[in-house]
């Protein structure tokens, strides 16, 4: 489905195609739409299964004291948190969001938790990070690729900001194989999912898009292939709820 994007020309912004110079303004006009609620929204989409996903990935990542972590896409710091608390006083996490209001809402949020004393925060596209080479022992973004436009040249600036043998975790929507599910999946996405958007968050059109933009997400084969391409090995992913959510894991050279 997915694979490298060219410049120039259009690409989708969840079922509809846009130039892609404007995709990443209206990704973030979603995002700015919920960012207050995207926590409450969280616990109800996923009936607080997320936790748990989140939990495996913290999990997976094997990160210890001492270590730079970078969270990618990091908006209300659930993944930033958990890592401060492993990596300690000698260790560094960065949470990086491109969207302005994301990264207010996990600031505040950590800092009224008093949680940002080895937490730096840094708006950044996935695409170009503002990072040196060989920086950080693990990086994760959770949820946040499926809204990046130029998915192959983000997996390439994670990979050179790793430090060799360090670890990429990406947690995001999948694809199922099983058509009980999937039929049940996709009338949640599109008849409730923007109904409940529409209650909580004021917005049902951006919890369409979301619905969408899981669609049109490479599948797990694909995204594994592309994770290869960027240079990663010792690929894989792991299935979590039928295959609705994957985790897939990587290490640099």
């Amino acid at each position: 489905m997915a694979g490298s994007e060219k410049e120039g020309g259009s690409t989708h912004f969840g079922y509809r195609q846009v130039p892609r110079g404007e995709k990443e303004n209206m990704v973030a006009g979603v995002f700015h739409s919920v960012a207050d609620s995207y926590d409450v929204m969280n616990d109800l989409m996923s009936f607080g299964i997320h936790r748990i996903w989140k939990r495996f990935t913290i999990e997976l990542s094997a990160v210890r004291a001492g270590q730079q972590v970078l969270d990618i896409a990091g908006g209300t710091g659930d993944l930033a948190r958990q890592f401060a608390r492993l990596v300690g006083d000698t260790g560094r996490v960065v949470l990086a969001d491109i969207n302005d209001s994301m990264l207010k809402v996990g600031r505040n949020r950590l800092l009224d938790q008093g949680m940002t004393g080895n937490i730096d925060f840094v708006q950044a596209n996935a695409e170009c990070l503002p990072f040196a080479d060989n920086t950080f022992d693990c990086i994760t973004i959770s949820f946040g690729l499926r809204n990046v436009t130029d998915k192959d040249a983000a997996l390439r600036s994670m990979c050179r900001v790793l430090k060799p043998g360090g670890r990429l975790l990406i947690l995001e929507f999948s694809k199922t194989n099983n058509p009980l599910l999937t039929k049940a999946y996709d009338a949640y996405s599109f008849s409730l999912l923007p109904a409940i958007g529409k209650l909580v968050a004021g917005d049902s059109g951006s919890y369409r898009y979301l619905a969408e933009s899981i669609r049109m997400h490479p599948d797990q084969e694909t995204l594994e292939n592309m994770m290869k391409g960027a240079g990663f090995v010792n690929t894989g992913y792991h299935n979590m709820t039928g295959g609705i959510v994957a985790l897939h894991k990587g290490i640099k050279p």
